[in-house]
């Protein structure tokens, strides 16, 4: 009785602990507490490409949900459901950092991260997806290349996004 009385003790701070809910976002994302709205735009005008600069394209293929994407950490923008936005940026490295946007920690608590070197005049495309294994599910933000990206924004719908107040 001595011995599980004092087992019971030994362990009760193993016990105790408990793992924290979402974890701190990686570095190239931004504040957790900045959530976007999301609409979509039908009659977008193609975007431009700026002089000296890289044209950047998030492609969203995801349902319905809202995808919020970072640049070298901070928010700039969202996508929700099959649909895209572009950005530009300077010639150099960068980093994008791709969070669900959820009130469920299990789905919040997904990050995906990739890195490229931007060269002025160039076009980037970036998808995120969901997809399963073994009963899992995972996040990702991959790079594509400029054949499948092109033909993805022709078929996704372009998005007026704002953060929420």
């Amino acid at each position: 009785m001595r011995t599980a009385l004092l087992l019971l003790l030994l362990a009760s701070p193993a016990l105790a602990q408990t793992k924290p809910s979402i974890a701190a976002p990686p570095s190239s994302c931004g504040p957790t507490n900045v959530q976007f709205g999301v609409k979509r735009d039908q009659a977008q005008a193609p975007a431009e490409l700026e002089p000296g600069k890289a044209l950047i394209y998030v492609i969203g293929s995801v349902g319905d949900g809202t995808i919020r994407v970072g640049l070298d950490g901070a928010w700039i923008g969202a996508n929700s459901g099959n649909s895209h936005f572009s950005f530009s940026v300077p010639p150099g490295e960068h980093h994008l950092c791709a969070n669900v946007q959820s009130r469920f920690a299990n789905y919040s608590s997904l990050y995906s991260l990739a890195n490229f070197t931007a060269e002025g005049g160039g076009i980037c495309y970036f998808r995120t997806r969901f997809w399963t294994s073994d009963s899992r599910v995972f996040f990702d933000l991959n790079a594509v290349n400029s054949d499948e990206g092109s033909y993805l924004v022709t078929q996704t719908s372009g998005v007026i996004f704002h953060p929420k107040k």
